[in-house]
């Protein structure tokens, strides 16, 4: 009798356990709201012409059309990436990515992206509207058609706010407000300067809060950017040439250093449509358009800048938590309760969190407080219809315009066109900080002063810009925008107000193309292509102290040995002196140390680790740098050459069991533009690190690019029709159903 009832108890226990399970395992999409498709059921039609590489060329009548098409070619070669980024636009990729995925999840709460692409979608002219409610038709009949490649159930369909959210969600990743959201999570010190008493925060025996200062620069790796780790050191180089200095055409050089996969890799496309709309260049996944290229009057690459872009201010709340002090009066502090689906094996935990507003901003609560955030570009979308409008800019006065909306938050442009007309404006929309206020704007920010919450952006009329300088030739590479184009040229930093938290530091791939386009008395393409592929390390800056402590280090045995091989190093990451792995493996920590304002390694712990890690995988301490960095995908394994800071860069790269480094991050779409002095039509040509179909190991396209790049060779863009029809591997329509 006993036993029986035992055995029906532990039925009874594995039934609920069962069922349990099966909750946790099928909870998420249906809870998740389900998404909905455009209100306009239109038809579209789009012809894909793909070139011998895969790239696709988009035609359409209208450009409603061609943004069809844009999703549909974008889906065929990188699917996989598309729907993390479409659930990241609706909360829920933390039932993709687990724990990482929930992280990214609660910013998108905690920003309310959604909130504002609600607020803000009908305000979008009609045109930009249509443009992207076609983008989501096309990525929902994907969807439909292949089922077997969803990642989610639920996830689809889409619409036109859904792909806004996105962009209010990723877009302030740019210029670092990650680096202001962990640590405030944490409740850690924020990497800033800090004046006013902030209780709770680490100090010093001087009672100063500890941290280094903050000058703009990213503070920390990026646990919450919707981009993943590697996305933490952005960094890129753009160059452009009037026709007097290249003794030719007028050049555009785009050298952007981001991931090479995931949501903010390149993806390569010309669109062009009956109305006018026809341009070459790359977006990242989740855009109908792409965000950096040229068309036949004009074009222009960007680069990341780091302005002081996020203002923190403290609350004062009462003994209830619930309110706080502005002006003499308690306000209610506005919440709201969110669930992150949180992916754990084969079942999905429902984890709640509550997220916090005030009029300031979003509000984080930790052991030290209640901290508001008010950043450039919050509770605004119209660089979605900024970047449209670049698209189909036909001049340098037009171009301009758009840039002068402030819409866009971030990134500097370098810009060239047929008419010879070279710019850079350092673009961020700044927030507009009252001069007449007395405060602490790089420190935290006292919470109960209305007049200390800013509205708006400064005028493009404030920030720093160059057009047409004597010299010829403009250039940034996420450097401060003090050295743009010569000594004769550069802009003074005296003449820009201060209180704009313009960055002030230098990269060493600025400290090289300053010198080598100073030291040309002609950049024509022979010269900009070697300044391009330079692999050389200035001796100033980290470079510089990280030198003068090997030299100064008192070793003995392999580590002796290993220092004198490096005071003997010609600074060059070329593969082609001995001490170059070595050197590649001890400047990438210092590099990332400076450029995250953190301490460098302990010089002699961070030698013993990168000689063991050279003796354990090779053998020897001087292996030639081809056989350490490589570049992977699929069965391709190839050498490379380039540092984490030099012009041909290598940024980044993961460490594979064999101790090779696989680069994830650097040199990634390089585009060559051209104008021909006479007036002839627009020429360019492009390079990625991989191919076309970036996810697809069973195309011809997956890795056909992949021996070019490590070439330094570059393949031919088919902007014009007739061109790209006369190249085409594959030509096709597609059209709504």
């Amino acid at each position: 009798m006993i036993r029986k009832w035992l055995l029906r108890g532990a039925g009874a226990l594995l039934v609920s356990v069962l069922v349990l399970f099966i909750a946790l395992a099928t909870w998420e999409p249906f809870f998740a709201e389900r998404g909905k498709a455009p209100d306009e059921q239109r038809q579209y039609r789009a012809e894909i012409v793909r070139s011998e590489y895969g790239v696709p060329h988009i035609y359409g009548e209208t450009d409603a059309d061609v943004a069809f098409g844009v999703a549909i070619a974008q889906s065929e070669d990188d699917f996989f990436t598309l729907q993390d980024v479409i659930a990241m636009s609706r909360g829920r990729y933390g039932a993709i990515a687990g724990e990482d995925g929930a992280a990214v999840d609660f910013v998108y709460h905690l920003l309310d992206a959604r909130g504002t692409a609600e607020r803000h979608y009908d305000s979008l002219p009609d045109d930009t509207r249509a443009l992207l409610e076609a983008y989501a038709a096309g990525l929902n009949q994907y969807a439909r058609e292949h089922p077997e490649e969803l990642k989610l159930a639920n996830l689809f369909p889409v619409n036109g706010r859904d792909i806004a959210a996105g962009f209010a969600l990723r877009q302030p990743f740019f210029f670092g407000l990650n680096n202001v959201i962990q640590p405030l999570v944490a409740g850690d010190p924020l990497r800033r300067e800090f004046g006013p008493d902030i209780p709770g925060f680490p100090r010093d025996a001087n009672g100063d809060v500890i941290g280094p200062d903050f000058d703009g620069e990213p503070a920390d790796s990026a646990t919450y950017t919707p981009f993943g780790k590697d996305a933490a050191l952005n960094g890129s180089n753009a160059w452009a040439v009037s026709p007097d200095k290249s003794g030719g055409p007028t050049t555009l050089i785009s050298n952007s250093h981001q991931p090479l996969t995931g949501g903010v890799a390149w993806y390569e496309m010309t669109v062009e449509s009956g109305e006018g709309w026809h341009f070459t260049g790359a977006n990242f996944p989740g855009s109908p358009y792409p965000f950096l290229g040229h068309n036949r009057h004009l074009g222009w690459t960007n680069t990341v800048n780091r302005p002081d872009m996020v203002d923190v201010y403290r609350l004062e709340m009462d003994d209830s938590g619930t309110r706080y002090m502005l002006d003499g009066e308690w306000r209610e502090l506005e919440s709201k309760t969110v669930t992150l689906p949180v992916k754990l094996g084969p079942i999905t935990l429902p984890i709640r969190r509550t997220v916090y507003r005030s009029v300031h901003g979003p509000v984080i609560i930790n052991d030290n407080g209640a901290f508001a955030i008010r950043y450039g570009g919050i509770d605004r979308i119209e660089q979605l219809d900024a970047y449209y409008r670049l698209n189909k800019a036909t001049n340098l006065e037009e171009w301009q315009a758009q840039l002068a909306r402030m819409a866009i938050p971030s990134t500097n442009f370098i810009y060239a066109d047929e008419a010879g007309n070279i710019a850079y404006v350092y673009n961020a929309a700044i927030p507009d900080r009252p001069e007449d206020v007395k405060a602490n704007w790089r420190g935290i920010l006292d919470g109960s002063r209305s007049d200390l919450i800013w509205q708006g952006t400064v005028d493009y009329a404030e920030i720093p810009k160059l057009i047409n300088p004597s010299s010829g030739w403009l250039y940034n590479s996420n450097n401060e925008p003090y050295t743009a184009a010569g000594a004769a040229d550069d802009i003074d930093r005296d003449s820009v107000s201060p209180i704009l938290g313009v960055e002030l530091k230098q990269t060493n791939r600025s400290r090289r193309a300053w010198k080598l386009l100073s030291e040309a008395e002609v950049l024509d393409r022979a010269n900009l292509r070697r300044i391009k592929y330079d692999t050389a390390y200035e001796r100033e800056g980290y470079v510089a102290e990280l030198w003068d402590a090997l030299k100064a280090l008192e070793v003995e045995g392999d580590l002796a040995e290993a220092r004198q091989l490096l005071l003997n190093w010609d600074f060059t990451a070329d593969s082609i002196g001995a001490g170059d792995s070595l050197a590649l493996l001890m400047i990438k920590d210092f590099m990332s140390a400076e450029y995250q304002n953190k301490d460098y390694p302990d010089v002699e712990a961070h030698l013993r680790d990168k000689v063991d890690h050279l003796m354990t995988h090779f053998g020897r301490i001087d292996p030639p740098m081809s056989e350490l960095l490589r570049l992977r995908q699929g069965d391709v394994d190839l050498p490379l050459d380039g540092g984490s800071d030099t012009l041909r860069a290598s940024t980044t790269w993961r460490v594979d069991d064999d101790g090779r480094l696989r680069l994830v991050h650097g040199d990634s779409f390089i585009q060559w533009v051209e104008w021909p002095r006479d007036g002839g039509r627009v020429r360019s040509q492009s390079i990625q690190p991989f191919g076309a179909a970036i996810t697809r190991p069973d195309s011809p396209h997956h890795t056909d690019q992949m021996q070019l790049f490590v070439d330094h060779q570059l393949k031919p863009v088919h902007f014009w029709r007739e061109d790209a029809i006369a190249n085409a591997s594959r030509r096709y329509e597609v059209e709504s159903n």
